[in-house]
C-alpha cells in the first residue's frame, strides 16, 4: 500500500472513531515516544543475551525487576520461568490480558549485529547457537514499554491489566511442559481473570505496520516422529535384511503425494513437511532403525483428522510392504490461532489509530503456527503482526533481524491502547 493511502486509512478511521475512543491517544503517542530509547535498549540487551525455552532466568529477572519498580504486583516461576504482573487501575472495571513470549531459538546467528548473540547451550545433546531469530527480543522489550506507559496512566485505567511474559512458545525441552498450555495450568488467566487478550508479533513487512486477519489467521500445528523398524544388513546385500533406507525415502515421496494430490488444496491451505532423517553409522550398513520427523499444519479439525489418518495408513502400509515396522508418534499440538472476529472488529480502529493508518486486516493465512492460540481457547483474543523491515532472512533465519527498531514504538502504542479501549469499552 502506498505511503498516500496509508495516510487517507488513517484520517478516515480517526474521523469515524468517536472521541471518547480517542482519549488516550495524545497520552500514549507521547509517553510510547518518551520510552522507546528504553524499548530499543532492551530489545538489544536481551537479543545479545538470548535464553532458550524454559531456560529464560535473565530475561525473565530484567522484566520482574522493571515491573516491581512500575508497582505492578508481580509473580515469576509461572510455567517455569514466565512472568505474570497485574496493574490495578484508579477506577473500576474488567481485565484485561497483554502477553509477550520470551525464548530464543538454538541457531547461531549470522546477523553481523553489533549486539550478536555470541551464546551457546546444550540442546538435544547438542551444543547449539542460540539467536532471537523469531523476534521474541521485540516482543518482551514491546511489553515492557507499554508496562511504563501503562503504569504512568494508572489513575486514568478504568479496570486491570494483565502482564504474560511467557516461556517456551517455540516449544518446551524434550520431556518438559511449557508455553502456553503450562502457563495457563499455573493460573496465568486466573486471580484476576482476563475477559480478553491481545497479543503481536514482528515479521518481515512494512515498517510501523499492523496486519492480521477475522477468524483463524495462523496454521494449527502437529509435530510428529515415525519409528521405523527393519533387519540390519551389509549395504551390498541389501535382499537379506529390510531396506530401511528404501522404507523411509517412499514414506517422505508419499507424504508429498498426500499434500498434493489426495486433499483438495484448494479448501485450506495444508503443509506436510519431513524435516528430519536419523538412521545409520557407516555407508556399507543398512541399519535396523531410523527415525523421521516432522510437521502437520492445517486449518480446518476435519481435514487434519483426514490427514493424519491417511499419514498413519501411508507409513503402516509402506513399512509393512517391506516386512517392517512403522510407528507414528504425535506431540503435543498448537491448535489453530483464531481470532475472535467480535473482538476483532471491535479493535481495528484501536489498532489502525496506533499504527497511524498501515494496516490491513486480511492478510493470507500464515502457515506458522502460536501458541497463542491456547489463550485464545480460554478468552477472547486477537494477534496481530507488526512490520519491522525487511532482513535478510524471515523469522528462524539466521539473519532475521529488526531492521527498523522505530517500529517498535507502534508496537507500544498498540499493545497500550488495545488495553484501554478494550477496558472503556466495557464501561459502556
Amino acid at each position: 500500500m502506498r505511503k498516500s493511502h496509508w495516510i487517507a486509512g488513517a484520517l478516515a478511521l480517526v474521523l469515524a472513531t468517536p472521541a471518547a475512543a480517542q482519549s488516550f491517544d495524545a497520552a500514549v503517542f507521547a509517553k510510547a515516544k518518551a520510552v522507546q530509547p528504553k524499548v530499543v535498549a532492551w530489545r538489544r540487551d536481551i537479543h545479545e543475551h538470548p535464553e532458550l525455552g524454559n531456560n529464560e532466568v535473565r530475561t525473565a529477572k530484567l522484566v520482574a525487576d522493571h515491573l516491581r519498580a512500575l508497582g505492578f504486583e508481580v509473580r515469576t516461576g509461572v510455567a517455569k520461568t514466565g512472568v505474570v504482573a497485574v496493574l490495578k487501575g484508579g477506577r473500576p472495571g474488567g481485565v484485561v490480558a497483554l502477553r509477550a513470549d520470551m525464548d530464543a531459538l538454538p541457531v547461531a546467528e549470522q546477523t553481523g549485529a553489533p549486539f550478536a548473540s555470541k551464546v551457546t547451550a546444550t540442546y538435544n545433546g547438542a551444543t547449539v547457537g542460540v539467536m532471537h531469530a523469531c523476534g521474541h527480543d521485540a516482543h518482551v522489550a514491546i511489553l515492557m514499554g507499554a508496562a511504563e506507559v501503562l503504569a504512568s496512566m494508572k489513575a486514568q485505567i478504568p479496570g486491570t491489566v494483565v502482564l504474560l511474559f511467557q516461556p517456551a512458545e517455540e516449544g518446551p525441552p524434550a520431556g518438559e511442559e511449557g508455553g502456553a498450555p503450562l502457563m495457563i495450568k499455573e493460573g496465568a488467566l486466573a486471580n484476576p481473570a482476563p475477559s480478553a487478550v491481545f497479543g503481536l508479533h514482528v515479521v518481515p513487512g512494512e515498517p510501523g505496520s499492523l496486519v492480521w486477519r477475522s477468524g483463524p489467521m495462523m496454521a494449527g500445528s502437529d509435530g510428529y516422529e515415525i519409528r521405523l523398524k527393519g533387519k540390519q544388513t551389509h549395504g551390498a546385500n541389501p535382499s537379506a535384511g529390510i531396506d530401511i533406507a528404501s522404507m523411509q525415502a517412499e514414506i517422505v515421496l508419499a507424504f508429498n503425494q498426500i499434500a498434493a494430490r489426495q486433499i483438495n488444496v484448494t479448501r485450506t491451505p495444508t503443509i506436510l513437511t519431513v524435516a528430519t532423517v536419523h538412521g545409520g553409522v557407516r555407508g556399507n550398513i543398512i541399519p535396523d532403525d531410523m527415525t523421521l520427523g516432522g510437521t502437520l499444519r492445517t486449518f480446518d479439525p476435519a481435514l487434519r483428522k483426514d490427514i493424519i489418518a491417511r499419514i498413519e495408513k501411508t507409513v503402516d502400509s509402506i513399512a509393512g510392504r517391506y516386512g517392517g515396522k512403522g510407528e507414528v508418534v504425535w506431540n503435543t499440538p498448537n491448535p489453530v490461532t483464531s481470532n475472535d472476529p467480535a473482538l476483532t472488529a471491535k479493535m481495528k480502529p484501536t489498532l489502525s489509530r496506533a499504527a497511524q493508518g498501515k494496516i490491513k486486516d486480511d492478510i493470507d493465512f500464515i502457515t506458522g503456527a502460536e501458541d497463542f492460540s491456547y489463550y485464545q481457547q480460554k478468552v477472547p483474543g486477537v494477534f496481530y503482526d507488526l512490520g519491522i523491515g525487511f532482513p535478510k532472512g524471515v523469522n528462524h533465519s539466521p539473519f532475521f533481524n529488526v531492521m527498523d527498531e522505530g517500529a517498535m514504538e507502534v508496537g507500544v502504542r498498540a499493545q497500550a491502547l488495545t488495553a484501554l479501549d478494550y477496558l472503556t469499552s466495557l464501561k459502556k
